[in-house]
């Protein structure tokens, strides 16, 4: 049975997204419109750039994919030519902007649209935004000034809502909606786990620490390599993977660090992976060492996996992890270390059971559909 009454007419929704790239806020989105009511949403997928690695993944979805042939920053007349068209074909009723450029994107469609209900996407907490260039600062300050004119905006954290009412979004305008996480996809599969560490030179008996999240200084991962370098004294048994990927210059520094905290041989760069549940069954811990977090897919897609999390006090880190795993202060590396440790000493196996099992009863991909869809049916009617 339709989760919307079946005498309620075909919605029209389409989603805008800068890429279908491996990202945090690409896999939500990819998982939340293959798991949308299609017998009541007709789904439509915008995309500045093609050829993200999960455009596959909603083949034979009944997922309408649209890109919009965006060849760099400046090229903006073509591309902007061509969303005008396709909204005056497609007509959604409803158009939702995951993340800031594509939002205010989104909110220019009334320019050549009547009618249509906008909702934004915001995934992240307070973070520092001169980490970044211009082009993103400036469009964090635009969504700001331009965010009393969406008719939602949905964000993904409790922390994340606190963080836009301080910043002056409108309260009335913010609803929270956490990610949800795919328990069939993300599962506890120990040949996986052999796999993955025969490729990567990992023995079986060996303990395996990775973190995950794009290399960004906002992920912190210098206070994870110092953590390492502390517990590594300590335990010398332990190994490290860092699975993810970022601008070059970070990457360099990152591996200057290693150098210096001795840590080289111990420290395994998987770069992008396509695999993530297998990846995530090498671990024997999963580390979250952010600044600044929203709703962590890592951390949801970890405990799927059954592996106990240690995270930083970051967006909803702490919420999410409860008494499955352990939560230490950001920007710490002793303090880091010490909580490795104390989760290495526990009983890892009971831990990683309870963080799937609280996965499955809070986040499923299910309730985030169904959420979705009732503030979206909620929108509709208030025409």
């Amino acid at each position: 049975m339709s989760r919307l009454h079946a005498h309620r007419k075909m919605i029209k929704l389409a989603f805008i997204i800068r890429s279908l790239d491996g990202g945090g806020a690409e896999r939500q989105l990819v998982s939340l419109v293959k798991a949308l009511d299609k017998t009541r949403f007709d789904v439509t997928v915008f995309t500045f750039y093609a050829g993200g690695m999960l455009e596959k993944e909603l083949e034979g979805c009944d997922v309408r994919l649209i890109n919009l042939g965006k060849r760099g920053r400046w090229h903006l007349l073509g591309f902007l030519y061509r969303f005008a068209r396709h909204l005056r074909r497609l007509r959604p009723d409803v158009i939702h902007g995951y993340l800031d450029i594509s939002n205010l994107l989104a909110l220019s469609s009334r320019l050549f649209l009547s009618g249509p209900k906008i909702i934004w996407g915001a995934r992240s907490s307070d973070r520092d935004l001169w980490h970044y260039d211009w082009l993103r600062r400036l469009s964090s300050r635009l969504e700001r000034i331009f965010s009393r004119f969406a008719d939602c905006i949905i964000v993904n954290s409790r922390v994340g809502r606190e963080h836009l009412l301080k910043r002056g979004f409108p309260a009335e305008k913010l609803s929270v909606i956490h990610n949800g996480i795919d328990t069939e996809a993300f599962r506890p599969d120990p040949s996986a786990r052999v796999k993955i560490r025969r490729e990567w030179g990992i023995r079986e008996d060996a303990i395996l620490i990775g973190i995950v999240g794009r290399l960004d200084p906002v992920k912190d991962h210098q206070t994870f390599l110092r953590a390492a370098s502390i517990l590594h004294k300590q335990r010398p048994e332990v190994y490290f993977v860092c699975v993810g990927s970022g601008a070059a210059s970070y990457r360099q520094r990152l591996e200057h660090l290693i150098e210096q905290q001795s840590l080289s041989g111990k420290i395994y760069w998987a770069g992008v992976r396509s695999d993530m549940h297998a990846v995530y069954n090498a671990l024997d811990l999963h580390v979250s060492s952010s600044q600044s977090e929203g709703f962590s897919n890592a951390i949801g897609e970890a405990m799927a996996c059954a592996v106990p999390c240690v995270v930083t006090d970051a967006g909803d880190s702490a919420l999410i992890v409860g008494d499955t795993g352990f939560v230490s202060a950001p920007l710490d590396a002793g303090a880091l270390a010490s909580t490795l440790i104390s989760c290495l000493e526990s009983d890892r196996n009971a831990l990683g059971v309870k963080a799937r099992l609280r996965i499955k009863e809070n986040w499923s991909v299910e309730r985030l559909a169904e959420r979705t869809e009732k503030l979206i049916a909620g929108l509709l009617e208030k025409n």
